[in-house]
């Protein structure tokens, strides 16, 4: 059954001060205007909701996950200040869809993808090795609303026990290291295979990255074109990958050939790429084997790059926050109809976005390490800011 709306508990005041002002710092005002324009979303009539104030609304409602609609609205609007649209008046939960529905999904895409960028900052530990600005390629699922339009979009999962509880949505992203911060992403249904969707966001790759990824993701196909975005990369082998041997290297690692296992024409050359294996000290006795388009020992030696990969982790975490810690544990996103799912989506990693900016921010005034600094009390301290009236909007 689809949840119930929620209200803030009676006394609860956190929130009360929360102003747009945090967001903005972030997504700026004149961004969503334009993002707005640029998908042909501006209001046609004075609404009681600008287009503009229902974009941060939708963030509003991952900052604010415990918290029902109309409540959120009102915390979020305290200290804007209006020009020109006369006394404004939070709407019903009712009109609060209506103007979502207004929105739709394109101009929260197009805001994310525009502004949500790594910092690339060589100050913040964890995000650099050597001269690599290092990323992170993983994906994930979304619980949603139990509605037939969320089930015959997006799907569920099945086992023997019968059907999966909820909807489901698939996600892949990538996520700058050190700093959590995810700058590309792609949603898709539960069906869709992570190679498929994280070929729609390996654009978000360029020269100077490396790239680490588990061992789900890598196939010839999906390499070519990471490594054609001028990017490094260091994943995980699948097991039983067949490779065929060309030279050992003095570090231990080895070079090999990847061929298709079609043997299709594009891939009959292969290519090649640099083998890593090493076991850890006091685990199971498992053989870890990782790829690399590294090829040089000199500039990339083994042992460095095997302790380097354990930051692939720094993604799970980063998707940990997003839909537990940012979301106060709630089981699914609260849209019940597939565009608005879409639409949440976006709003839910522009408000993870804003909190893991501001802990790169301040953990880059302090000198330390972003890791060192807690999220969920960052959460609450951007529930709580007290900014002052520092936009404005027309209708």
């Amino acid at each position: 059954m689809p949840r119930p709306a929620k209200s803030l508990p009676v006394g609860y005041d956190n929130t009360q001060h929360l102003s747009l002002g945090v967001m903005a710092l972030c997504f700026p005002a004149s961004a969503v205007q334009q993002a707005i324009e640029a998908c042909g979303r501006v209001s046609l009539r004075v609404r009681d909701l600008p287009a503009a104030v229902v974009v941060y609304y939708v963030i509003g409602l991952s900052l604010f996950s415990s918290a029902g609609y109309e409540s959120v609205l009102r915390w979020l609007l305290c200290g804007l200040q209006w020009l020109d649209c006369g006394q404004f008046r939070v709407s019903s939960k009712a009109a609060l869809s209506k103007a979502r529905q207004r929105l739709g999904e394109a101009p929260m895409r197009r805001l994310f993808d525009q502004l949500a960028r790594p910092l690339r900052d060589p100050a913040l530990q964890g995000s650099w090795w050597r001269t690599h600005h290092v990323v992170v390629l993983d994906g994930s699922t979304l619980a949603l609303q139990d509605t037939p339009s969320n089930d015959s979009e997006f799907g569920r999962s099945t086992n023997q026990h019968g059907r999966a509880a909820w909807p489901l949505a698939r996600f892949v992203a990538l996520v700058e290291a050190g700093t959590h911060l995810i700058f590309r992403a792609e949603l898709g249904r539960y069906k869709d295979s992570e190679i498929v969707l994280a070929e729609k966001v390996i654009d978000g790759l360029g020269k100077g990255m490396l790239c680490l990824a588990d061992r789900l993701f890598p196939g010839l196909g999906l390499w070519k074109k990471a490594t054609a975005t001028g990017a490094h990369l260091l994943w995980r082998a699948k097991v039983g990958l067949k490779l065929i041997p060309l030279q050992r290297l003095a570090d231990g690692s080895w070079l090999a050939l990847w061929k298709s296992a079609t043997r299709g024409q594009e891939d009959a050359q292969g290519v090649t790429v640099r083998v890593i294996e090493y076991r850890l000290k006091g685990g199971d006795g498992q053989t870890y084997r990782l790829l690399t388009s590294l090829l040089d020992p000199r500039q990339a030696p083994a042992h460095e790059l095997a302790a380097l990969y354990p930051q692939r982790w720094e993604i799970e975490l980063a998707i940990k926050e997003g839909k537990h810690v940012l979301r106060c544990g709630q089981i699914t996103l609260r849209s019940k109809i597939p565009e608005l799912v879409r639409q949440e989506f976006w709003g839910l990693l522009m408000a993870h976005h804003i909190v893991r900016k501001m802990m790169a921010r301040a953990a880059l005034d302090a000198g330390i390490d972003p890791d060192l600094l807690s999220y969920k009390n960052s959460v609450e301290i951007i529930r709580s800011s007290q900014t002052g009236p520092v936009l404005a909007f027309s209708p």
